[in-house]
Formats: structure tokens, sequence, C-alpha cells
């Protein structure tokens, strides 16, 4: 299993994280966007239809398919506490990805898990 802390360091090195007050849209479903997150403090409800499918918690990754070739964003995120939330647009990804080969892998399995997830409940 790949440490959380390799996470959380790309995005400890952020400008800017963004507070979000429990019970706050972060983004929903069928919206573009341009930006992956990653939880500092705090909890995020993934929604799909309108029904929680996951609660993710600090050092966990999400919003990753628009940086990766996906449209629009295949879910709903909820802050489900007061959550502290810094995020990568696609340049950062990319030099992320470059310089630390553990977040690329951590950011791949978090992916394709949840992508896994969610296809095994339609």
């Amino acid at each position: 299993m790949l440490s959380p802390v390799v996470t959380v360091s790309i995005f400890q090195k952020q400008p800017d994280p963004q507070t979000f007050a429990a019970g706050k849209v972060i983004f929903e479903e069928g919206q573009p966007g341009d930006n992956m997150y990653g939880i500092l403090e705090g909890e995020v409800d993934i929604l799909v239809n309108g029904k929680v499918v996951e609660t993710i918690e600090t050092g966990e990754v999400f919003g990753i398919g628009v940086l990766v070739g996906v449209k629009n964003r295949t879910y709903t995120a909820i802050a489900k506490v007061d959550s502290k939330l810094a995020f990568v647009a696609e340049k950062g990804f990319l030099f992320a990805v470059q310089e630390t080969p553990m977040f690329a892998l951590k950011v791949m399995k978090s992916y394709s898990e949840r992508l896994n997830r969610l296809q095994h409940m339609v």
C-alpha cells in the first residue's frame, strides 16, 4: 500500500488551500473541471445520482479524471465535515507525476479503485 504521506506532501506545497464547510459542494456531477483535489484535513463524500457511494479522508485525492481525459465530473463531491483541500491543475499534476513517481502510482491506484467501485454500483 502506498503511503498517503506521499500524496499529502505534494498537496501541502500548493498555494492557497481552500476551506469547505460541512455540507458545501466542491463540484457536481456533469460539471467541467480542471483541478484535482487532495484532502489536507477533513472528509469528503462522493455521490453518484445523489447517493453517497464513498467517504474519503485526509491524504486521499479526488477529481483526477478531468486531468486524464474525462470530459466532465463523473460524481459530486461534498465536504462531509469542515475540510481543508488543496488543488492541482494540469500543469502541476504533470510536474508532480514526472518528479515523484510514487505520487503517480498513488493517483493511478486511487483513480482505478474509485472507477472500479463506481462501475460496480451502476
